[in-house]
């Protein structure tokens, strides 16, 4: 009996030890996912990119009410506000701010410091990447950011020449890192651009750094000169056919100016895009805009029966204007959005060429290929007769739901599509820019620097203007320059935003120009 109690006390001992043993193993739901698993495939890390590159773009209060109306692409039906608004230079929303701070800063520090500790040294500059491609759109609003000392305590704004260095010379250690890892592959699963292509990565980097070279081509010609003329001659090359346009994915969402224009009816195409593709019996126009609903509005164009809404209107009531051209209703099914393109590059290329800058080829072939991948790009055909129009030119605007000469304009554009050889650089650059600003349609912020930097196209001014003493007055023969900083900063970080202001060289106000904005002749 002593044998057997003692066999069977061993026996327990042994089974109990055993379970407790696996105890954890046991209890563990097979369907979580643990710390391990998610290192698999870079699953840490590679989670934060997408949302972050999705927010490289806004919405309607950070792009349809701002920039796309004050460089003329879209406009809008609806009496916001009483009709006072960031449209007619009143600042009324001021947003863009907290995405790309919120959205991109935010989470790019937390993954670095992750993609460090893990050491994955392509995903740390990735996100760096990520953080210039924002950054670089929000210094185009308000100038002065903070960027550098971005999670420091106080946090101190960087002047644009710091700013512009610092994107410099983070592409410079982006593309030094990617160069030496031309073949990984664990970006894939989680890059909806490019399918985790290196290379291609490697030819946007030397793209922007082409569009932050000539932002400062004005202001600071030889650093310009400088960084355009590596960001050509880089090895790794540059966007230059539409296969390699630098697109971010709606990642299944819808294409947000739809909704906003179908959805809620607060979009409609601009009197400046009616007046310029119209004008230019641009093909690209029935890619971009919707006909109007109401065939009385266009007598004056019986053929392209298209009907734009001047920016800075004077509005009375939305539904007025809801017959006009809507967006194009192909943009229901799109699944991403162009944030640099073939047509951007070759552009680029041809004012380089025009300032002399190493490698960049011969103006006119750049521009003429520059429209020609714009028409490819947008699926409007060939440009060869487009081309070679050297007769037309931007239409005057009527606006047939306002009595007399309310919101009409005339024409300040009187230059024709068709390259002249024998004109001055001025005159050719005016071309290049109002095809550029053309083909920046559905991506206007760089449209915006270029109008600001150039004055071209020579656009419309705002029929209503709303500017005062509170946010800046903007001349009625003038643009608004930018965007005022963030209320929020101001009431909560004023001394920085007070020695960000002493750099911007002027008031924080709309009509304080940027470092880059000069004014002045171009050459």
């Amino acid at each position: 009996m002593k044998n057997i109690t003692y066999i069977f006390i061993v026996t327990f001992l042994f089974i109990s030890g055993s379970c407790t043993d696996n105890f954890v193993e046991l209890n563990e739901n097979p369907s979580q996912i643990d710390d391990e698993s998610l290192k698999q495939d870079f699953n840490n890390v590679g989670a934060f990119y997408p949302p972050m590159l999705k927010n490289l773009f806004g919405d309607q209060i950070e792009h349809n009410l701002s920039h796309d109306s004050w460089v003329r692409h879209l406009a809008t039906p609806t009496v916001f506000v009483g009709g006072i608004n960031n449209t007619t230079y009143y600042i009324t929303w001021n947003t863009y701010w907290n995405r790309i701070y919120d959205q991109i800063m935010s989470p790019a520090a937390q993954v670095t410091k992750v993609a460090q500790a893990e050491d994955y040294p392509v995903f740390v500059e990735w996100a760096k990447l990520i953080k210039v491609l924002g950054m670089h759109r929000l210094t185009a609003y308000h100038g002065p950011v903070i960027y550098t000392k971005f999670g420091q305590e106080p946090a101190t704004y960087d002047s644009e020449p710091v700013l512009y260095n610092a994107f410099f010379t983070q592409l410079d250690e982006v593309q030094a890192v990617f160069a030496a890892n031309q073949d990984y592959t664990g970006l894939g699963k989680f890059d909806a651009s490019y399918g985790g292509s290196i290379p291609q990565w490697q030819k946007l980097i030397n793209s922007v750094r082409l569009r932050l070279a000539m932002r400062l081509s004005k202001v600071d010609p030889a650093l310009a000169q400088l960084q355009g003329e590596k960001a050509i001659s880089d090895p790794a090359g540059l966007i230059t056919t539409n296969t390699d346009n630098f697109l971010i994915s709606l990642y299944g969402g819808i294409f947000p100016p739809y909704r906003i224009s179908f959805g809620w009816g607060d979009t409609r195409m601009s009197a400046s895009m009616e007046s310029i593709l119209v004008g230019y019996k641009d093909a690209r126009i029935s890619k971009f805009f919707d006909p109007a609903t109401d065939d009385t509005l266009y007598p004056d164009h019986p053929d392209f029966p298209y009907k734009g809404i001047r920016n800075g209107a004077e509005l009375v009531a939305k539904g007025d204007r809801l017959t006009y051209s809507n967006i194009s209703s192909d943009f229901e099914n799109v699944e991403n959005r162009r944030f640099f393109t073939a047509a951007e590059t070759h552009f680029l290329l041809a004012e380089a060429a025009l300032r002399g800058w190493a490698g960049s080829g011969n103006a006119q072939d750049n521009y003429e290929m520059g429209v020609s991948l714009s028409f490819e790009d947008w699926g409007a055909g060939s440009a060869a007769a487009y081309l070679a129009d050297n007769t037309s030119t931007p239409i005057n605007y009527d606006d047939p739901k306002a009595s007399g000469a309310v919101n009409d304009f005339v024409s300040r554009i009187t230059s024709t599509v068709a390259w002249d050889e024998a004109a001055d650089n001025e005159a050719k650059l005016e071309k290049i820019i109002t095809q550029k600003w053309i083909d920046g349609y559905t991506n206007s912020i760089e449209a915006w620097v270029d109008h600001r930097r150039t004055d071209y196209p020579k656009l419309p001014f705002n029929y209503k203007n709303d500017s005062n003493a509170e946010w800046g007055i903007i001349p009625a023969d003038g643009f608004l320059r930018r965007q005022v900083f963030v209320q929020s900063q101001r009431e909560n970080n004023a001394a920085s935003v007070a020695e960000a202001t002493s750099f911007l060289g002027g008031p924080d106000e709309i009509g304080t120009r940027l470092w880059w904005d000069t004014g002045g002749p171009n050459f």
